[in-house]
């Protein structure tokens, strides 16, 4: 099977179906495709793209911080901790559309996703409490249905 970077050298541009929980509520696991290509110049805050860690291990997450030093900061829509100091060179390609059933959702022009990717990103700080007030009625749910 070929790497993401061989298929991006080759095509430019890759479409593939999301792993992990990392991009909820926007991207689900295994439903949803998602299309990168390789980008044109500086990613700006509120992209979304793919990258490679020091580990070897492909992550699409947010832009959050463009510094000066030229690195980024990136978060995982479903995430509250920061990944700080990707390097250009780890980037690997931007997401420019998704898909979720028949709709085509293109990151460009979509004003929705324009409005969500800033709320969003500036939500962080009640994340954890959204998560907690989500987890305590799951547990409330599970032991009514006792």
């Amino acid at each position: 099977m070929s790497t993401f970077e061989e298929i991006l050298e080759k095509d430019g541009k890759l479409v593939y179906k999301t792993k992990g929980v990392s991009m909820n509520p926007m991207l689900y696991q295994n439903r949803d495709l998602v299309v990168i290509e390789v980008p044109k110049g500086r990613l700006k805050k509120y992209d979304v793209a793919l990258f490679r860690r020091e580990t070897g291990e492909y992550v699409l997450h947010r832009v959050v911080k463009v510094c000066r030093d030229g690195t980024y900061v990136f978060r995982g829509d479903f995430q509250t901790e920061l990944e700080r100091n990707v390097r250009r060179e780890q980037i690997l390609a931007v997401m420019t559309a998704f898909q979720r059933g028949k709709r085509r959702i293109d990151c460009e022009r979509s004003v929705l996703y324009k409005v969500y990717s800033r709320a969003w990103t500036s939500a962080r700080p009640v994340l954890k409490l959204w998560r907690a007030c989500r987890l305590g009625l799951r547990r409330f749910a599970a032991r009514r249905a006792k």
